[in-house]
């Protein structure tokens, strides 16, 4: 298991995180995703603590809080030292009927930290997110909640989830300019099958030194090995109660066809091919994987032991390559004699 440093702090987390979407049920989407209680997460948590994992990720969301309180009893039930795991939580979702119990605003930011720290049964929060974008709420007003929230000790550090490029470099600017404490990572969606982030995110973390966790690596199941042209979601599968995130399922397959034979050339699943390419991406720090059943965690984490070739990393990018966007294309032919320059430079230099 590797250890990356988040953004530019010096945090240094797992490769892997362990998500906890799958702990707690209820109703609505939470019973479609998952409905483990205390014995089974608990034990999941032990498992991946075991295997080098720090970093456990949920939401105040999740399961309408059930996630945070099975987690927070998870830790307390297996007496791990509070320094020896990064617990990360988010805020945004509704999570009461009043018109204020929702978005990225002072209000809702300050109760939602008092109920999360309940819940888990911690004094503070290693990485507190913003949970999605608040249209209602200033940048700044956001950012400096944040801000107050780590200097009251409360968070360590702060970060957002599904965020567009230029929402979180505004948002780095203004706490720049404050002196505010700044966003260290964006949570997101990224897949073989789904590089939209790609086209201006990718660019925008590597500039500003913003660290990368990936949500549903395996695009909810899709990239699992269970599912092709020739094997549609079985009845009662995720897939068919909760189609989600929206893929292009041709795409999809059409990387799924290109990493069985890569899988068993190397004796392992499709699922660690899929989580192995996201591990060989320069740009993610740590990838967040979640599951019902501890056999499907131990395949997960056995991806961090496979090691794509250069010619097979050559051959999963270009079976799942963007097709070609504006200005992206216009960036490519414009910038060829600048690129060539660079490269020739740093031949020389490295003679």
């Amino acid at each position: 298991m590797r250890y990356l440093p988040l953004g530019r702090s010096g945090l240094f987390v797992s490769e892997l995180c362990l998500g906890t979407m799958t702990f707690g049920g209820g109703e609505g989407i939470w019973s479609q995703i998952g409905d483990l209680q205390q014995a089974d997460a608990e034990r999941l948590v032990g498992s991946a603590l075991d295997a080098g994992i720090n970093f456990i990720d949920t939401a105040d969301v999740y399961s309408s809080g059930l996630s945070e309180q099975i987690t927070g009893q998870a830790l307390k039930n297996l007496k791990v030292p509070r320094e020896n795991v990064i617990v990360a939580t988010k805020v945004f979702s509704e999570m009461g009927p009043g018109p204020n119990a929702r978005g990225a605003s002072r209000g809702h930011i300050m109760d939602g930290v008092k109920a999360s720290l309940a819940r888990l049964q911690l004094d503070h929060i290693d990485l507190y997110q913003i949970h999605g974008f608040d249209p209602a709420t200033p940048i700044e007003e956001t950012v400096r909640a944040l801000d107050q929230l780590v200097r009251q000790g409360q968070v360590r550090y702060v970060g957002v989830s599904n965020w567009a490029a230029w929402q979180i470099a505004k948002a780095l600017g203004v706490a720049e300019r404050l002196g505010l404490s700044r966003f260290e990572s964006l949570q997101a969606y990224y897949t073989i099958a789904g590089r939209d982030l790609e086209r201006e995110l990718v660019p925008m973390l590597a500039s500003e030194g913003v660290g990368l966790m990936v949500w549903s690596p395996l695009a909810g199941g899709l990239l699992s090995g269970k599912y092709g042209r020739e094997q549609q979601a079985e009845q009662g599968s995720r897939r068919t109660t909760f189609d989600f995130p929206p893929v292009n399922k041709e795409r999809a397959f059409d990387c799924v066809d290109a990493m069985r034979p890569i899988a068993e050339a190397h004796g392992v699943s499709v699922a660690q091919i899929a989580l192995s390419w996201l591990l060989h991406q320069p740009q993610v720090t740590s990838v967040i994987i979640g599951a019902k059943r501890p056999d499907q965690l131990a395949d997960n984490i056995a991806a961090t032991k496979v090691a794509l070739s250069a010619a097979e990393l050559e051959t999963l990018d270009a079976v799942s390559q963007l097709p070609p966007e504006y200005p992206g294309w216009m960036f490519t032919r414009q910038g060829e004699y600048r690129r060539k320059q660079l490269a020739e430079a740093k031949h020389r230099f490295s003679q």
